[in-house]
């Protein structure tokens, strides 16, 4: 047995692997005689046998443990390091700095920055001859802050001005996108030219309309006009949700609304756009083209389904489809991600090296494996150019051209570096995307696929794949259609557990019977529909796609059929809110499961195993006691699960975020009384403008008297006046008239007043108005028991918060000035709690 002290040392350990390569070994590829002679440099640490003490101490035995640890830890660096899987972090360094960049709550300086990144990358170049460890410290710091730099210069680059306050507005602008909906309506995306009556002082350059009323719709490139309504982009509907500004930031989207009636078509003036948007506007016309062809080909549900995959406009698919293909696990077939990429370049790239294999000079005298991949490039660049320029298409468009350039140099076209490099490039080009769900699940389910198949390639190497038993004529196509079977159960296993920490992240929910419905839909989606889109596509311009694209609306008309009866099995589990780690702990454990070779890949499971307890921690926590909206519109009052709102039908797409973060139910509506109770809001008929009148004294006294005799937890409401409820400690109110602002205030301990033109109340009683409001986003508001406001506590959704793409929010247009300030109180109660 080899004596402790022949052990090497740490820094023997460290001249050992840096010493000069045995020239027996060939370092060009990470071969097994590699790896065993790097075990041979440490002969006592791999035959050592376990420590036994007769004293049993637990302290010295651990200690042992430790140290055979540290000493084993430069062996598995050095085999990551030989099998090149440094090169899997680099994305990994760079996209958590641009993270990083885009979690704090205001613009950090950039000088410092970038004088730091590079006096790091000077010192990685001075070292990089140098073996050991010691460049990786700097390396790493400046990769990290590589990927701020980048943060910051898309943003920049976007610059987008974001609608601070609603308005509405006449406005004419270049029609740039259009989709139809499932209504028959159309959503333009409109360059704004100009603005009047108001005339908005800071107009963003770009918004989103929906036309709801039936017209001639307007081609792109068109010049059109009309009233609209104009919204800022909705920020976090609670603490911790999804921003939609911050993705409208980045799409270029100013504001959001519609038309009131049909917008009008002008006459077109003098284009100063560039060739670049001319070019680009010719695409997406041909875009909506092949769409609307597409529809006409195949009416209904599979006719919008299928321009979906095709052309990435998902509009037109009715809303009782999309929520059974959710439900089911199914959604992602909609979108063009990698799945629809792969599989149109898979099937284009076999179905060119079988035809060009027939042809046996040929096939001999031409590389017909390269000719086939470069015929798949072409066609995957046109699919992507027809597609919208969508995230989900952009990111599978890198991801495939990259594994078909690779073809073309030989190289291994299915492996991590080329997952990896693809995930460089789109860091590089839009480093917001990380922040996105498609981004993190469509790279995620690659990462794992990929990595499963290197380690099943290398568990079957060595083996006979068919044994003698299994190599019969009978027995072969039995075993052909089980090898199917069980790649596509497994694809879909390990595609679906490898996003499902995202979808709870995202979605706060899991789709439990997906595993089921994709068994059932990936193979129709696979040998139907993909290959009769493919063909037909391609048949087009010929005028001879019909028959193929009927045959691709049967194929998907099955899949909608496999997603209804799916979702009616009621498999849709809500997991909720997660706890602000959740997903950086979780990523990081499954980042290193996914990406490393030796037993330092045992180090992600307990990280994701943390990360559960701090999903079960987040649950296990009470809930606020109220809901405020952005806009103070809708207020909820939560008590152990049961909600009542002030609105007799809260807004779908605010309470559904609440419901599925807070695992809340139906709310109870509220007790709203007479409207011949209300006092009349204005002027008789006929008097010259329709200004509310002043309340009298007589009426305020009214209101205060019934907002204090309120006893009930549940809503009582004065239609489009007020609404108020009482709990064990506090009477809250909910204004919509400002006129009753100053009376709710005399009466109540809480005043959510919108319209209100005052943010304080003089009876001390805690005032949230509109303009409060903008500037924090949605609010949580937990009593803790007691009726004293300085023991509340205020989560907040944007306090804090001055960012380019929330900036907006402390904008007033009167003073044209920008002002974050909050009224004292609340700012108090914010900051004791951390906001």
């Amino acid at each position: 047995m080899p004596q402790e002290d022949a052990i090497p040392t740490h820094a023997e350990a460290g001249k050992l692997i840096s010493r000069p390569p045995d020239p027996r070994i060939n370092t060009s590829a990470p071969d097994s005689s590699k790896l065993r002679n790097l075990a041979e440099f440490f002969p006592a640490i791999e035959r050592r046998p376990p420590v036994h003490t007769l004293d049993g101490g637990f302290r010295r035995s651990a200690s042992r443990r430790l140290d055979r640890l540290r000493r084993r830890l430069p062996v598995m660096l050095e085999e990551e390091t030989v099998y090149g899987h440094g090169f899997l972090f680099l994305p990994v360094v760079v996209g958590a700095g641009a993270v990083c960049w885009f979690a704090l709550p205001q613009n950090p300086a950039f000088w410092p920055f970038f004088l730091v990144f590079c006096v790091c990358t000077i010192f990685v170049i001075a070292s990089r001859h140098r073996s050991g460890t010691i460049h990786l410290l700097p390396l790493g710091v400046a990769l990290f802050l590589g990927g701020m730099m980048l943060a910051q210069f898309e943003t920049w680059r976007r610059s987008t001005v974001v609608l601070d306050t609603p308005v509405t507005t006449e406005l004419a602008g270049v029609v740039e996108r259009r989709e139809i909906d499932a209504q028959g309506r159309w959503r333009y995306v409109v360059l704004i030219d100009r603005t009047s009556n108001p005339e908005v002082r800071r107009p963003p350059e770009r918004v989103s309309l929906l036309a709801r009323s039936r017209h001639e719709p307007a081609q792109i490139g068109e010049t059109i006009s009309g009233r609209a309504r104009l919204s800022p982009p909705s920020g976090p509907a609670l603490p911790g949700l999804n921003d939609f500004a911050f993705s409208s930031y980045f799409d270029g989207i100013g504001a959001v609304g519609f038309f009131y009636g049909a917008p009008k078509k002008q006459a077109a003036g003098p284009s100063g756009r560039s060739w670049i948007a001319d070019i680009e506007s010719r695409l997406f016309d041909l875009r909506s083209a092949i769409a609307t062809r597409i529809r006409e080909t195949v009416p209904g549900d599979p006719g919008a389904f299928a321009a979906a995959i095709v052309t990435d406009e998902r509009r037109a698919i009715s809303k009782g489809t999309t929520e059974a293909l959710r439900l089911s696990g199914l959604a992602h077939i909609v979108a063009i991600s990698g799945l629809n990429m792969a599989l149109a370049a898979g099937i284009f790239f076999v179905g060119v090296r079988t035809v060009l294999s027939i042809f046996m000079g040929f096939g001999h005298a031409y590389p017909v494996k390269k000719i086939a991949a470069l015929g798949a490039l072409i066609m995957v660049t046109a699919y992507y150019l027809i597609s919208g320029f969508g995230v989900s298409a952009e990111r599978a468009y890198i991801m495939m051209a990259i594994m078909l350039v690779a073809v073309l140099f030989d190289r291994p076209s299915i492996s991590l570096h080329n997952v990896a490099l693809s995930a460089l490039v789109i860091i590089a080009m839009s480093p917001s995307e990380m922040l996105g769900p498609s981004f993190q699940m469509s790279f995620a389910a690659t990462a794992a696929l990929v990595a499963g198949y290197a380690l099943w390639k290398q568990r079957a190497e060595g083996r006979d794949p068919q044994p003698l038993p299994f190599r019969h004529p009978m027995v072969m196509p039995v075993l052909a259609s089980w090898n199917f079977a069980a790649g596509v159960f497994v694809t879909s296993l390990i595609g679906g557990v490898s996003t499902a920490m995202f979808s709870v992240e995202h979605f706060h929910r899991i789709a439990t019977y997906g595993l089921a419905a994709n068994l059932a839909a990936m193979p129709i989606i696979s040998f139907v529909v993909m290959p009769a889109g493919l063909v037909g596509m391609l048949l087009m311009p010929f005028g001879l796609d019909a028959p193929f694209m009927k045959l691709m609306g049967l194929g998907l008309e099955a899949v909608i059929a496999i997603a209804g009866h799916v979702a009616a099995w009621g498999g849709d589990v809500g997991i909720g809110r997660q706890h602000p780690w959740f997903l950086t702990v979780s990523t990081a454990g499954f980042l290193l499961l996914t990406l490393l070779r030796t037993k330092l890949r045992l180090i992600g499971p307990p990280l994701m195993v943390t990360a559960l307890l701090l999903s079960w921690h987040e649950r296990s926590m009470p809930l606020a006691d109220i809901l405020v909206s952005e806009d103070g519109t809708m207020v909820a009052l939560v008590d152990e699960g049961r909600v009542t709102t002030n609105r007799a039908r809260p807004p779908d797409f605010i309470y559904d975020q609440w419901k599925r973060a807070l695992l809340l139910g139906d709310p109870t509506k509220p007790d709203m009384s007479p409207a011949r109770d209300k006092p009349p809001d204005r002027k008789p008929s006929g008097a010259k403008t329709d200004k509310r009148r002043e309340l009298t004294s007589a009426e305020l006294e009214t209101v205060r008297l019934r907002i204090s005799q309120v006893t009930s937890a549940r809503f009582t409401c004065e239609p489009k006046a007020w609404c108020a409820a009482s709990t064990d400690n506090a009477i809250i109110v909910a204004v919509e008239d400002g006129r009753y602002a100053g009376a709710a205030c005399d009466a109540a301990d809480l005043v959510i007043a919108p319209r209100a033109r005052f943010d304080r109340c003089r009876s001390g009683g805690l005032m949230i108005n509109g303009t409060t409001l903008r500037k924090t986003g949605a609010l949580e508001i937990s009593l803790n028991g007691t009726g004293d406001i300085r023991r509340w506590q205020v989560r907040a959704a944007m306090a804090a918060e001055d960012r380019p793409w929330t900036r907006h929010r402390h904008y007033d247009w009167r003073s044209q000035s920008f002002d974050n300030a909050l009224p004292e109180p609340l700012r108090q109660l914010i900051s004791d709690n951390g906001g």
